[in-house]
């Protein structure tokens, strides 16, 4: 059957708004807030909605995390006494180097100044989400979850001048079901776009408005992370661990993570760079396999695996942040770029950027602007908090990448150490490829034997997706699009060995052998919405596209 086209369906209601953010992660929230906090010590009213394509506030929010709190600091100087949910202090800090079966620990004193995590957090980001959109709604700020922002609105001019949420209740057909529901377009002055990594309107944008001229392309990481409780005799409070090494090879960049916080909670990450050469690597599996490593895997002995989850970073930094604004509006925190890779934190720089873009905004509606580029706003990052903060650690991830793990993570200590006195020996190094061109082909690669899981400390995609309580209305069109299905058979399987059915973290796609003939399957209610698939794929075959809003995964204190 035919997919319905637009003039076949009735005609979108709209809602006008001063701001429109799309996005309830730290930045969305943050820029909402300053919106509301300005207007009312300004005896204004600013109307503002922030919509969300996850079923509740935070339930796409996946992080670390270790808060460092400059960001809640500067929007809410009195969080404590308001009960802000950051309760655990960081207490020690431990960095490790794994062998096979060694763990050196790694001097203090060696580090940088900006990776001590002294006076920083151990949280759930999500439930800092969820309080800072109870703050958001006491203001008057107008939220929606569920709703995914599917297509920008453009005017007579070609500006941004709001955002259509998907249609509800389409089946796989394309055709319009019983329950089906049109989308809403949400008009405003001005659009914040806070997606995070790899964000659907913002891989747009940054198309449409060639964002990135003169910049180095964007580069990702993929953080799979699950969340433990530990026996009382294991958990340690306020401790952060971070370790690289096993069981990546030294030209494979990545590292992991041990975060003590609350009543006997473990949060326990892997983090790969997503420029991996060898197209038989498995992000998931070689999380699996750090788990084992006898420094780690004593940890866990006697816990409970409790929520599983994946997302995709952004770690270009410095160089690769594209032009914030665009005619409409701007992106924020993840969106944008802003995590600072060494230290493993963006959120503090999503809130700074929430509040700058929110400012830049409240400036010019104030001047009775709107639909046009907030201007000073490129410049107000880069010379501020957040430029200072990401150009101190521009060259880390770039010498990783080029030198391998020991020299690189070498070199790039070095770098941030003479960054702390304001300068470098390096200048600022060039990124390269993108992440989608650095697979090599099969034929040049060993396979990987990964052990089998033992359902103790390790185990198998699709029992840990099920911990994601990740949820998609079955009957609704793929919303993984591949722009040449048959050039996954000739490229993506005969030249490089069908890698996505190892680097997506959820089992989404498959390779089947029916009738002695290859068949790739989209198992799409799996999908995590890590967008890895998005970002890796070697001919940029497959494009990440939002579901029906409130599908995904379901993350409780992630």
């Amino acid at each position: 059957m035919a997919e319905t086209g637009a003039a076949d369906l009735p005609e979108r209601e709209s809602m006008e708004y001063d701001v429109v953010i799309v996005g309830a992660g730290p930045a969305g929230l943050a820029a909402a807030i300053r919106l509301k906090q300005l207007a009312a010590e300004a005896g204004n009213e600013v109307s503002v909605t922030v919509i969300e394509k996850g079923s509740e506030v935070g339930a796409h929010i996946l992080s670390g995390a270790v808060v460092d709190p400059v960001g809640i600091n500067k929007l809410f100087p009195n969080w404590q006494e308001l009960g802000a949910p950051l309760n655990t202090k960081v207490a020690k800090d431990k960095f490790l180097y794994l062998g096979e079966k060694s763990a050196i620990g790694l001097p203090n004193f060696l580090m940088p100044p900006l990776m001590n995590n002294h006076g920083n957090y151990v949280v759930s980001l999500g439930n800092l989400a969820r309080w800072l959109a109870g703050k958001a709604e006491e203001m008057g700020v107008e939220i929606y979850p569920g709703f995914a922002a599917a297509e920008l609105i453009f005017d007579d001019n070609g500006a941004v001048k709001g955002v259509a949420t998907g249609d509800m209740g389409v089946g796989r057909d394309g055709q319009p079901k019983d329950t089906f529901m049109r989308g809403m377009e949400l008009h405003g002055k001005y659009v914040l776009i806070g997606e995070g990594a790899r964000g659907s309107l913002a891989k747009q944008l940054i198309s449409k408005f060639d964002l990135g001229a003169g910049r180095e392309p964007q580069k990702f990481g993929l953080g799979i992370k699950e969340l433990w409780e530990v026996k009382p005799e294991k958990f340690q409070p306020g401790l952060v661990q971070h370790s690289f090494g096993w069981p990546l090879d030294g030209r494979t960049g990545g590292g992991s993570f041990l975060y003590h916080f609350d009543e006997n909670l473990v949060s326990v990450g892997f983090v790969l760079h997503l420029n991996y050469e060898n197209p038989y690597l498995s992000p998931f599996e070689e999380f699996q396999r750090f788990k084992t490593h006898p420094a780690i895997r004593d940890v866990f002995e006697g816990g409970k695996r409790i929520a599983y989850g994946a997302r995709a970073l952004t770690e270009g930094g410095w160089q690769s942040v594209p032009r914030l604004c665009f005619p409409g509006g701007a992106l924020m925190g993840c969106a944008a770029g802003f995590m600072n890779v060494p230290r493993i934190k963006g959120s503090h720089n999503a809130i700074l950027s929430g509040m700058l873009s929110a400012e830049h905004v409240y400036a010019a509606l104030g001047e009775g602007r709107a639909n046009d580029e907030l201007t000073g706003l490129e410049e107000a990052w880069r010379g501020g908090e957040i430029g200072r903060d990401l150009k101190k650690v521009r060259n880390a991830k770039p010498l990783w990448s080029r030198y391998g793990t020991l020299a690189g993570i070498a070199l790039g200590g070095l770098d941030m150490w003479t960054n702390t006195f304001g300068f470098s020996l390096f200048g600022t190094v060039k990124h390269g490829k993108p992440d989608s061109a650095c697979l090599k082909p099969a034929s040049q690669c060993q396979p990987i034997a990964y052990p089998r899981p033992d359902n103790k400390v390790s185990f198998d995609r699709l029992s840990s997706v099920f911990l994601s309580a990740t949820n998609h209305e079955e009957d609704q069109p793929v919303h993984l699009r591949l722009a040449d299905p048959d050039l996954q058979l000739s490229s993506e399987f005969q030249v490089y060995g069908g890698p996505s059915a190892r680097y997506c973290p959820a089992g989404v796609y498959e390779w089947i052998e029916e009738d002695g003939k290859q068949k790739y399957q989209i198992n799409a209610q799996n999908c995590v919405h890590c967008k890895t698939c998005d970002i890796k794929d070697p001919n940029g075959n497959i494009t990440w596209t939002v579901p029906e809003g409130g599908g995904g995964p379901n993350y409780p204190n992630m």
